[in-house]
């Protein structure tokens, strides 16, 4: 049986500290590059919204954002780099009304 009060979640923290650890990558480097690999996989809204905050905070722009999208289209197809997209869009505007709650 799993321990913890939040085993899934510890355990996605601790996968992520060992990935992170084991990478050269800078981090805006490394935030492309997972989000072409969401993108790939079609991870729902909530993957893409764990990378958002660390997204702004290494610097992305939606610019950036886009240009990963164009990137990995040939290779994902038409449909799910406009279900990313939707998804994407999705997952700034949690982020805006989360962060626009945290203020009130």
């Amino acid at each position: 049986m799993a321990t913890g009060e939040t085993p899934v979640l510890d355990a996605i923290t601790d996968i992520n500290a060992v990935s992170l650890a084991r990478t050269e990558l800078d981090e805006r480097s490394l935030l492309l590059v997972r989000i072409a690999a969401l993108v790939a996989v079609d991870a729902p809204v909530a993957s893409y919204l764990m990378h958002v905050g660390p997204g702004a905070e290494a610097g992305l722009t939606v610019d950036d954002v886009e240009d990963v999208l164009v990137a990995v289209s040939p290779i994902v197809g038409t449909p799910r780099t406009m279900t990313a997209a939707v998804k994407i869009a999705e997952a700034l505007e949690l982020a805006i009304r989360l962060g626009s709650e945290d203020t009130e």
